[in-house]
């Protein structure tokens, strides 16, 4: 069975300084076509950074659309341009948590929204951490927590920690750690 649709027409209704908004036209495997609402992002990373005390790396920051602080894994944004994702992860672990990590494990990619967003966010576990100074963008207030992986896990599971990124990182990273691969 056929589910591809083929793009006919792209239509940018909004450029921005994070994202673009387009409205395209498909076709649909029916013959049929349909409208389909796309944000573009550049992707990001996230990176669930685990010191020698078992715990986790995480900060807490206001994020504007939902209008609370949330816990996170240290994560950013892609540069514009296909910026390799563990400069980036490396980069936004520094920049947050003044963090550097030895090894770095790649824990796969997260599409966060499908249905309209070609978001692709790159998981990184790291290890083997030494610590500096933070240098946060002009632009970003970030407190940093450690958090012990179990209680990372648990918090999760009661749905203390609404991010999916960190969810997802968390809960990769355990089952790492459960079959000895981090």
């Amino acid at each position: 069975m056929n589910l591809e649709e083929k793009t006919l027409e792209k239509n940018t209704l909004f450029s921005g300084r994070i994202i673009n908004l387009r409205r395209d036209t498909a076709l649909l495997p029916n013959g049929a076509t349909a409208t389909r609402e796309v944000v573009e992002h550049p992707g990001g990373v996230c990176v669930a950074a685990l010191d020698d005390n078992e715990n986790l790396l995480m900060v807490k920051q206001f994020r504007y659309p939902y209008m609370e602080v949330i816990l996170e894994v240290p994560a950013g944004k892609r540069d514009k341009g296909g910026e390799d994702p563990l400069t980036c992860g490396k980069r936004e672990l520094k920049e947050e948590t003044g963090a550097t990590a030895e090894h770095y494990v790649p824990l796969g990619e997260l599409y966060p929204s499908p249905g309209y967003c070609d978001e692709i966010i790159h998981l990184f576990a790291a290890k083997g951490l030494t610590f500096g100074e933070t240098c946060p963008d002009e632009d970003e207030f970030v407190a940093v927590e450690k958090i012990p992986l179990e209680t990372a896990v648990q918090m999760v599971l009661n749905g203390e920690i609404k991010d999916a990124k960190t969810q997802v990182c968390i809960l990769k990273l355990k089952a790492l750690k459960e079959r000895g691969l981090f």
